[in-house]
This record gives structure tokens, sequence and C-alpha cells, in this order.
């Protein structure tokens, strides 16, 4: 604007300097009018001076732009201009004393004047034709410059718009992440981007679990119960299938049906734009990897109020676009989290169910451990007191029928003794496993011990019995004594079973296997048949009359449910398993009734080689009469804590020739060993003592200052060939194994002593 201002003075200074610059003269015009020639010269007196004046003060008007200006390469034409002003001012002023009369200075004055007057004026008009481009070139700069301007502001605008942009999508996330649960992070996302984006309703959208429709799950505005429209829609519609094909948002058409069904029931909703939001879950990703599965996504929908003006923008669509990312992150995060409580949930409850078995399970082994007490207590204890007595009954003089009944008392006793080890050790170790003890020993001895228990309970039960040996049946065997003498007891006690009178054959035979069928039962252990092995049967019949034929037909032995005789239990599961253990079968010969009329046993032994020395392993056979050692002056100090046992022990010691010292604990026992005026040349200890351990009892006395160390046998009623190795490591020179007869203590003894 003073650029055009300059111009303007200039242009027209010019003008009027022109103007001004001719000569005016006295006019010979009279009149005797208001405007009278003196009047006018006054008037034009008067002008002229104040042109005059005008001009000389334009100049200092300029010099003062010029000195504040920045119009550096302009300011010499300012100052030319200037000149020109003055140089025309000076023109009038002279020009008003030629009115009066004057003289010839004035005139030349004048003149002069005008000359300087005329060059100044023409060098300014020439100069303003070169100044005219370079001032065109300024103007165009200035609209570069203008433009420039505009776009810097418009970029500044968009920045703050960014700004804004970003500060709305971080305040949605802080709302967002405030919580994990999926339900408050969709309803809080749609509340914050209504208040954001002034929307008049929004909406989420997901897949069933068919995903064959969209359901409605979440809406700003509730719905009331007259809505015009569904609130699910075929997930195979045109807009759905596009938005989930799309990354970005979608704005939908006016007639659209996800656009309608989400607008809260107005009939005239605005603009519409929707997103899709992905669905993850923990099922998704296996090591951090996802699999390939099919893409669930959830819908989000955004309505605008409805205004002629309002239309989407490209920076309300970015926010859109970022929440949507963010509220798919805290829906995954939600997802985990959701998941994981359920996983945990799950572990509770497994842990509860654990801690409901760990309790079972100490319930059940504290009623184990109560049986194994009761059985120790009860069963096992008194029956190794009777066989120790028994076994010094043995060794007295007796009558033919008071040795017959005391034999079998002793054997029955064994076989007892060895089925109660059977159930506790089946109850210690959680399992029906046996063991055999495979040991050489007489078979005949065997065979006629059985055969004397089951004439005695035939004559008590009234039947009639009639034994059969056949002399190919070898004499010296291996094998599990006990066992075999148990089996045979319980075919016995099977027939006699539910039976009132009859007659019964034992039948001992070397068998090479029948011609009728009947060892198709064991052909597996056939191929084992050679010069070092032998196959004995075992056969025990019954019938009522000496007359009956028994039947031809044969079947395994097995439970029935309406036939007592094979109702064995657990009995028959022991027999079956150590049968089955020894190489051999088990199987029975009904009657028309279906009632075992005869059972028959097979077993296969390993024959032993003739040897003159006597066996060590017969010891821990059934129990016979044989001389016992004596051990006349032998000091022993016997710590048991039973009672009866300890009596009966020592009855025993004494029996031997020993001299016996008893006590009931192994702090007793380690007093008396350390207290004893003679040394104790013996110590005998149970493995069963309380309050202290009985290894640690041996280790002391053998770690103490005496001597002579005595040797020290240990008394144990457990099978197991831990229990030896760990009287080795603790210094023991024996094991005697309950139930502890005069003959077994005897050659135990015997071998300590010889050894130490």
């Amino acid at each position: 604007m003073l650029r055009a201002l300059c111009h303007g003075i200039l242009i027209f200074s010019l003008l009027f300097s022109a103007s001004a610059a001719i000569e005016i003269g006295r006019c010979n015009c009279d009149g005797d009018s208001l405007w009278s020639i003196e009047t006018i010269l006054q008037c034009q007196k008067v002008s002229d001076f104040l042109i005059a004046a005008a001009y000389f003060s334009i100049p200092l008007e300029l010099i003062y732009f010029a000195a504040c200006s920045n119009l550096l390469p302009f300011k010499w034409i300012v100052f030319l201009f200037g000149s020109f002003i003055v140089l025309c001012g000076l023109t009038h002023l002279l020009n008003v004393f030629t009115y009066e009369p004057h003289s010839f200075l004035l005139m030349l004055c004048l003149t002069v004047s005008k000359f300087f007057t005329a060059l100044v004026s023409s060098a300014t008009s020439i100069t303003l034709l070169t100044l005219i481009p370079q001032l065109l070139r300024v103007k165009v700069r200035e609209n570069f410059l203008r433009i420039k301007a505009w776009e810097l502001d418009r970029e500044v605008g968009k920045m703050k718009r960014q700004e804004e942009a970003s500060w709305h999508v971080r305040m949605l996330t802080q709302e967002i992440r405030k919580s994990l649960d999926r339900h408050t992070i969709l309803y809080t996302t749609l509340v914050e981007l209504s208040k954001t984006l002034g929307l008049q309703n929004c909406a989420v959208w997901m897949p069933n679990e068919k995903k064959r429709e969209m359901n409605l799950t979440h809406e700003l505005r509730q719905r009331n119960s007259s809505s015009l429209y569904s609130h699910s829609i075929a997930i195979d519609d045109p807009d759905v299938m596009e938005i989930k094909e799309t990354k970005g948002v979608k704005i939908l058409r006016p007639d659209s049906m996800l656009a309608a069904a989400s607008s809260a029931s107005v009939l005239e909703p605005g603009a519409v734009a929707a997103i899709r939001m992905p669905m993850l879950k923990v099922s998704n990703f296996k090591g951090g990897t996802p699999e390939i599965v099919e893409a669930s996504y959830a819908i989000l929908v955004l309505v605008l109020p409805r205004d002629d003006s309002r239309v989407w923008s490209s920076q309300e669509l970015e926010i859109v676009e970022v929440v949507a990312d963010q509220v798919a992150v805290a829906l995954s995060h939600a997802a985990v989290l959701e998941e994981s409580q359920m996983m945990r949930d799950k572990l509770m409850e497994q842990n509860r169910t654990l801690l409901h078995a760990k309790q079972s399970a100490m319930m059940a082994s504290e009623a184990r451990n109560s049986f194994q007490r009761a059985m120790s207590q009860g069963m096992r204890r008194p029956i190794h007191s009777i066989l120790g007595i028994l076994s010094m009954m043995q060794q007295e003089k007796l009558s033919q029928e008071q040795r017959l009944v005391v034999d079998t008392m002793a054997i029955t006793g064994s076989v007892i003794s060895t089925l109660i080890n059977d159930v506790m050790d089946t109850s210690t170790i959680d399992s029906e496993r046996l063991s055999l003890i495979m040991r050489p020993f007489q078979l005949h001895s065997m065979i006629k011990e059985a055969a004397s228990v089951a004439r005695c309970l035939c004559d008590c039960r009234g039947f009639g019995f009639e034994f059969q040996v056949d002399n190919a049946v070898p004499d010296r065997v291996v094998g599990d004594e006990k066992r075999i003498f148990h089996v045979i007891l319980h075919m016995l006690a099977t027939l006699l079973d539910g039976r009132d009178e009859g007659f019964v054959t034992f039948r001992v035979l070397s068998y090479y296997g029948d011609k009728d069928g009947q060892d198709q039962e064991w052909v597996p252990w056939r191929s084992r048949f050679s010069d070092g092995y032998a196959c004995v049967k075992f056969e025990i019949s019954i019938k009522k009359a000496p007359s009956d034929e028994p039947s031809s037909s044969t079947v395994q032995l097995a439970p029935k449910p309406n036939s007592e005789g094979f109702e064995m239990g657990l009995n028959f599961n022991l027999c079956k398993k150590l049968v089955q253990m020894m190489q051999g079968n088990i199987w029975a010969v009904p009657n028309s009734q279906g009632i075992a009329e005869s059972i028959t046993l097979v077993i296969q032994l390993q024959l032993q080689p003739l040897s003159p020395v006597s066996d060590v392993g017969e010891a821990a056979g059934l129990y016979r009469t044989s001389s016992a050692p004596n051990f006349k002056g032998l000091r022993v100090l016997l710590a048991e804590n039973d009672d009866i046992n300890r009596a009966v022990t020592g009855k025993l010691l004494e029996k031997l020739g020993c001299s016996v010292s008893s006590v009931a604990s192994g702090i007793e026992c380690l007093n008396s060993f350390g207290n004893a005026a003679t040394p104790f040349q013996l110590v005998i200890m149970d493995l069963d003592m309380p309050k202290m351990d009985v290894f640690e009892v041996a280790m002391r006395i053998r770690k103490s200052r005496s001597r002579c160390w005595p040797s020290i046998v240990a008394l144990t009623a457990s099978a197991g060939d831990d229990v030896w190795v760990k009287c080795l490591q603790s210094g023991m020179n024996g094991l005697i194994r309950k139930p502890v007869t005069l003959q077994s203590m005897g050659e135990e003894l015997y071998r300590v002593l010889q050894n130490t």
C-alpha cells in the first residue's frame, strides 16, 4: 500500500510540475465582475505560495521515509525525486514575486530555476522508465513470498491438527488401557470416541460361534423394544465382506444394511464409517508364532449426526484407524488375561483335586500302616512265637502221634507265616507282585509233610484219604518249597469246601505230557524240557465212592459266578500267579453239576546235582526235626521290644546253651553293653525296635573302644534283599529272618561264630 501511494505521488507531481512550469503572463482581460484581474492575481499569488510551501514540505517527508525504510536500492530515486519537487517549489515561490513589478535578477533566477526543473524532471521521467521493471520484479517476489507464507501456514496448521489428533489418540489409549476387561474396553472406546468426534452412535459387531452371522454386542445408545432393525447381519453381507478385506476405514453407503442397523433407530443418520478389528486369542500362538488359522474380525461402526456440512475428515479417519488398532491390541491382552485366568482356575481345580487325592493317598497310607501294625501285632508276631515254641517241642522226646501233630502244626504255621508276609509285602509295595525264593530242597520230604497235613485235615472233617507217590519223581530239586506247599493245601481246601463226606486221593507222579490234550494249557513251557529239568504232576481228587470215575473233560481253573468252588478270590489269584511264575499250570476237572471233582497241578523244577555237602538253603525250608548245635557258655545280649517274642527267642538261645541277657530297646542295649562286667560275645537285635535306629546302635557298638568287639546278628521279618546290605554297611555279621526256629538260629549262629 505504501509503495502504491509513492508511485501515485510521483506521477501526480510530474503532471503538476509540468503544468506549473508553463508561464502564465498578465492577461489584458478587464471586467467589472467579482473576479477582476487583481483578484485573480491575488488568488494565483496565494496559490503559488501554498504550492511552494507544499513542495518544500514533501522532500522533508521523503527524506524521513528514506531514512526509516529499508529501500536501500531505491534511495537515490527518492533523493532525485525530492530534488525535482524542491525545484518545482522554488519555481512557484519565485513566480509569486512576478505578479508585482520586478527586476531583471528575479526573472533570471526564475529562468534558471525553470531550466534546472526541466532537467531534473526529464531525468526523473527517464529514471522511472528503468525503474518500472524492477518494481514489477519486486511485485512478483512479493507474490511468491506470499504463496510460500500461505503454504507454511497450511503446514503449520496440519502439524497442529496432527498434534491434536495424537493427543486425542493418547487420551483414548490411556482410557482404553485402564481396564483389561473386554466389555469395559469396548464401552470405554465407544464413549471416548463419541466425545472426541462428536458421534451420534457407535456400535461393535462380532461374529457368532458358528461364524455365520455378525451380532450387535456393544452399542453407545441403548435400543428400545420397538427397534426397526435386527440385531444380527449375515456374515456374507457385501458391506461386511468388503470391510473385512479392507485395512483402513470404509465409508458406508446411506442404503447400507450395516449402517442402518448401527444408527440406533434413527431414520436419517449422518455419514457412517466402519473399520475391522482383529480378534486374537492365546490359542492363535504356539511358541510365539501365529498359527495358520482363519482370521476373525469384529467391526466398529461410527455414525455422525445428521448435518449437511458434517463429513468425515482425514484427521478423524486417521484417529479412527489408530484407535481401532489400539482396541485390537487391548482386546488381545484381555483375551490373554481371560484365558490365563481360565487356565489359572483350571490349575487351581486340578490342584484341589491333587490335594484331595493326596489326602486320600495319605489316608490310604495311614490305613495301610494301621493294617500292617494290626497284622504284625495281632498275627505275625504270635505266629512267630508259636513257630519258635514248636521248633523247641520238635527237639523233645515225643510219641509218634504227638510228633505228627507237632510237625503238622509247624508246617501249617510256616505256610501261614508266608501268607502273612505276602499280604504285608503286597500292601507295602501297592502291587500284587510276588517273589519266589528258589532254594534246593528234598521233594519227597515235602510231599510226605503235605500228605501228613492233608491226612489230618481229612480225618478232622470225616473224609477218607489215600496217598500215592510215583518212584520216578525226583527227590533233590531246586524251587520254592513253601510256595508249592501252599498251593497244594489250597487245592485240598478247594475240594473239601462245600462237601460233607467223600474220599480224597493225593497222587504225585512224573509228567511227560498227557495224550488227551490236558497239557495244551502249558505248551509254551514244554520247550524247556531238558535233562536239567523235571515236570512233576500233583493231582488231588475227591469222590463219593471208590467206584466213581472222574470225568474226562477238563477246564482251566477260573472263577465262575454260579460255582462256589471256583470263587477263590485272593487265594486263587495268588495261586495262579505262583504257578505261572514256577513255569506250570493248574486246572480242574468238574463233574456233571459243574463242581470241581479233581484239581491237577503241573510244575517244572530244576534238578539238583548230587553233592555230599549238605544244603545251606535247607535251613530256610519247612521245619523238620534235627539235632541242634550247642553253644554252651556263649554270653548273648538280646534286644527285642516285644515281650513274648523276647521271651521265646531267649528260650531258644538258652536251649542252644547260651547265657542270655534281655533288653527292650536300643538305648538299653548300649547301656548294658557299656556297663557289663564281662563282655558279651554276641549281640542279637530286632530291626523293628522303636525310639532308636538299630543300624545306628550297631555302628556305635563298632566304634566303642572295647578289647574285643562282639558279633552282631539282626532279627527281621522282612524278606527284602536290601536289608542284608544295610546290615553289612552298619557292621553286622549275620541276619536271621523270622519266624525264628531252633534250627535256623543254631545254623546262623554257627556260621557267624565260625567266620569271626
